[in-house]
């Protein structure tokens, strides 16, 4: 029996990724400065510098998300047929207009018009996850989707933290420089695109091997592996990052009783082990089932949600600040579990041809907890129903578990990240001794 190969370093992985991928992955902190400037302040922003209610502030908010799921199967489609490329591209576009109009938007039905250019870039997530998946190939999708991950919080944090220190809802002006800031920063994966990365279309035809393959979303998403990396997805975005805008700081405010100082510091620190732990939890996590990987992760959510149903019970404590922080810290230690191993899995057990239909279920899914997440939250800590807040986290997180499980049986060895068995992934090894079809080598 040979040898386990030697860890990825981050060297290595480097040196590992074409042309193309070190493209994508040297911008991307970039990319996200400007989107991290202003997704702390929109809500204040809209309510406080341009008098618009904060029950409609929020429903704007809401509004992004809903074009994005009714935009995802349009846009799987579109990405199959066009080629990630050119979605991305006009997406880019199409949200980078929305950015700068929400910068000088004064009423609601102008907010009403950028929120919904903004919610265009719902088809960017299934979009990029094809173009990633159309250039890194095997095992490597892990380590990528990983980093890219880690990047992807640094230019969120970064520019979360520069933003904090310049906006004042005095001057509307800073508002506007900073949606400016944002609408440039898009610049970056449009030049990308029209440049270096021009010959990536990211799109492949249908093999003429004669198999039947199911290609609409309704057949795609009644497939067992599938169905079941839908409904587990949606709960972690349910249970998960559905309420870090509004569960979770409604529930530290309300019942642990911190200050919003205590709260901003416990964001910081999600993104500090998110950026400092995330190549050495890819690294450990190399060579292991993803299920398994992702039922640690459940663990660890398990225990973050129990921590801080805890610090309700000595609220207005310095103990429950620390539990408040303490609890971002085990949270971003779990999403560097999540993140790598599920659009691994999606794209892994889609066929080329059909990759954005499979990212976009994905996408949809994950979309669509968003908008739960917060609404249950809401109805819940509205009612004082703080406990039953807590219990239902933390049953969803129990219930991903055995998802997990059920997930375990049916999905193929390949797409798992198993090593050393006979599977499709013998296919995607040999990809690599050759030009992939979805990048013009011409």
């Amino acid at each position: 029996m040979s040898a386990n190969p030697p860890k990825t370093t981050l060297k290595t992985f480097w040196a590992q990724l074409p042309r193309e991928g070190r493209w994508l992955l040297s911008t991307v902190a970039i990319q996200l400065f400007g989107r991290g400037m202003t997704l702390p302040f929109t809500v204040i922003y809209l309510h406080e510098v341009r008098g618009i209610g904060l029950d409609v502030a929020g429903s704007l908010m809401a509004w992004i998300f809903f074009v994005g799921v009714l935009l995802t199967g349009p846009g799987g489609v579109a990405v199959d047929k066009y080629g990630a490329r050119l979605v991305t591209l006009v997406a880019c576009l199409v949200h980078m207009v929305g950015v700068v109009i929400l910068g000088f938007a004064e009423s609601v039905p102008v907010a009403f018009v950028a929120t919904t250019l903004m919610g265009v870039s719902g088809v960017t997530w299934p979009a990029f996850n094809s173009l990633v998946a159309a250039i890194v190939q095997g095992p490597l999708r892990v380590q990528y989707f990983g980093v890219n991950f880690a990047l992807v919080n640094l230019g969120i944090g970064l520019g979360g933290v520069v933003s904090g220190f310049y906006v004042d809802v005095g001057r509307p002006e800073t508002f506007t420089t900073i949606y400016l800031v944002d609408g440039l920063s898009l610049l970056i994966p449009v030049v990308l695109l029209l440049g270096p990365l021009r010959h990536v279309h990211a799109r492949a035809d249908k093999p003429d091997d004669g198999a039947e393959v199911p290609t609409s979303y309704w057949q795609i998403a009644r497939q067992p592996a599938m169905a079941w990396l839908l409904l587990l997805t949606f709960i972690a975005m349910f249970v998960g990052y559905g309420q870090m805008e509004a569960g979770f700081p409604a529930f530290a405010r309300e019942a642990s009783e911190v200050s919003t100082r205590v709260i901003g510091w416990a964001f910081a620190a999600n993104t500090a082990v998110i950026v400092l732990a995330q190549f050495l939890v890819l690294r450990r996590i190399e060579g292991h089932r993803r299920t398994r990987v992702l039922m640690v992760m459940t663990t660890v959510w398990i225990a973050a949600w129990t921590l801080l149903g805890l610090t309700g019970l000595v609220p207005a404590t310095v103990t429950a600040a620390l539990g408040v922080i303490l609890f971002h810290v085990l949270f971003g230690f779990g999403e560097t579990m999540l993140q790598p191993t599920v659009p691994a899995i999606t794209n892994d057990l889609a066929p080329d041809h059909l990759r954005g239909r499979y990212n976009a279920l994905s996408s949809g899914c994950f979309q669509a907890g968003g908008i739960a997440g917060p609404i249950v939250a809401g109805f819940l800590l509205r009612h004082d129903q703080t406990a039953a807040f807590i219990v239902l986290l933390v049953a969803g997180c129990a219930s991903m578990f055995w998802l997990t499980l059920v997930l375990e049986r049916r999905i193929p060895a390949h797409a798992n990240g198993a090593t050393g068995v006979e599977s499709p992934a013998t296919e995607a090894e040999s990809v690599l001794e050759r030009p992939h079809p979805a990048v013009d080598t011409a």
